[in-house]
């Protein structure tokens, strides 16, 4: 399969700016032959939130949109005209609510929307958390959706996905340099061992409002040495160079994403997956936080 990933910095505020801008890397991307691209967090509109601004005046409620909507109405056009998946983060406008989405573009014409389920520090204060996990099907297989905070803190998410024998998984974030950048290589790496499948990561890169973003987008897998990760493409979050504007590609081998969970009495296989012993734990906790 043929992926890109973009490290981008987004013009914050200007969200025509940004579409046209995404739509010039799915042509480039399509010319390197890339089934796949993948663009960070909130690429569409910039992700600060103005911490003294009313919700309702705030940047990403003022420029939500629907999905499918105008942006990802154009998008899907350059995508089934390339023949290319799209993913890209942005603001969803859905039933009075604001979303921190991924929206998916289909060669086939089809959109489709996920909403960050977990949401960290100041995005609370615009953002509505989403409830459902997103499998993509494609002709290279399924490919499971999250971003930023889902990955680095939620490992549930990715696992979940890989149980569903999902080999992709994609991280659209916006992970800062004020954060450490050894937190987030070491999350993503320990998952692509853990779960044995790809994880395409797109970063947003420089400095967005006044957030400097640590770009970093990379194109990880399994290696063929065990216990490795190797990165087909990008850069690692603690490369000098991570936050530059750039569209790296690389063509995978996803029958190197070999190892499957085996789940309780699935195909008669012994069990290494417990699913029913971890809902009842999570039933629990979830009847205790409700008690408090």
């Amino acid at each position: 399969m043929g992926i890109s990933v973009v490290t981008f910095q987004a013009r914050w505020g200007e969200k025509n700016d940004n579409l046209q801008r995404i739509l010039e890397y799915i042509d480039h991307a399509a010319k390197m032959g890339s089934d796949l691209i993948v663009f960070p967090e909130m690429s569409l509109t910039g992700y600060d939130d103005e911490a003294d601004v009313s919700q309702k005046l705030k940047m990403q409620t003022r420029l939500a949109e629907t999905i499918p909507g105008p942006s990802t109405e154009k998008v899907a056009v350059a995508a089934k005209k390339q023949g290319i998946y799209v993913m890209f983060g942005m603001p969803e406008a859905f039933q009075g609510h604001v979303y921190n989405s991924l929206a998916i573009c289909a060669p086939d014409g089809n959109i489709f929307s996920y909403r960050k389920m977990h949401l960290p520090l100041q995005e609370p204060h615009w953002a509505t958390p989403g409830d459902t996990p997103l499998i993509i099907s494609t002709p290279w297989g399924l490919i499971g959706c999250g971003i930023c905070y889902d990955s680095y803190s939620f490992p549930e998410l990715i696992r979940y996905y890989a149980a569903k024998g999902c080999r992709i998984y994609i991280n659209a974030t916006a992970f800062a340099k004020s954060r450490n950048p050894n937190r987030a290589r070491t999350t993503l790496e320990a998952s692509v061992l853990r779960e044995d499948m790809y994880i395409i990561s797109a970063n947003l890169g420089g400095v967005d409002l006044f957030t400097d973003f640590l770009g970093g987008s990379s194109i990880m897998g399994p290696s063929k040495i065990y216990g490795e990760v190797h990165y087909y493409a990008g850069r690692t979050f603690d490369d000098p160079a991570a936050a530059e504007s750039e569209m790296y590609s690389a063509v995978v081998d996803l029958t190197l994403a070999t190892r499957s969970l085996y789940v309780e009495g699935e195909n008669g296989k012994a069990a290494d997956f417990r699913p029913r012993q971890y809902a009842k734990m999570y039933e629990e906790l979830a009847e205790n936080r409700n008690k408090s």
